[in-house]
């Protein structure tokens, strides 16, 4: 299966999304809310690439089925030098650089930078995934409560 779309053929989600990331000057094609995003990974309108590190990915969980390309690595969590090249060769089959991905990372910050980064790439179809897989932290130091992924009941699994 070939996710290589032209933008007027994108689900119309992803033509809202990338039309509020137009208005609010935003330098990658979008984001969608998690619930958004598992509906067009099951509906083989996209890609779900995780660009969190493989550390979180094994000991926090992770969608089944997503690529993962980390955005940085190790607990220092350094930014990957090779982000957009890996990004690339794991879209490959999926129409490489026109290929409609969302990337997810922990509570959608670090997928934000990943998304602009892509986007300067030259990637054309890379949205962000608001919330991230565990959510913003509350008043209580503690993630998954408000929302996130997770918190959706959304699938995941954990190793």
């Amino acid at each position: 299966m070939s996710l290589e779309v032209e933008e007027a053929v994108l689900p119309e989600v992803l033509l809202e999304a990338h039309a509020q990331a137009e208005a609010q000057g935003w330098a990658h094609a979008g984001g969608v809310r998690p619930q958004d995003a598992w509906a067009l990974v099951e509906a083989q309108q996209a890609v779900l690439v995780d660009v969190r590190s493989g550390e979180e990915r094994k000991f926090v969980g992770h969608v089944p089925q997503s690529l993962h390309v980390p955005w940085a690595t190790g607990t220092a969590l350094t930014r990957n030098p090779r982000f957009e090249r890996e990004l690339e060769a794991r879209l490959s089959k999926d129409g490489g650089k026109q290929a409609v991905a969302l990337l997810l990372c922990r509570s959608g910050k670090r997928s934000k930078l990943a998304a602009e980064a892509a986007a300067k790439a030259g990637f054309a179809h890379v949205f962000n995934v608001f919330e991230g897989f565990e959510g913003e932290i509350d008043d209580a130091q503690h993630r998954g409560r408000a929302d996130g992924w997770r918190f959706h009941g959304l699938p995941w699994v954990q190793d």
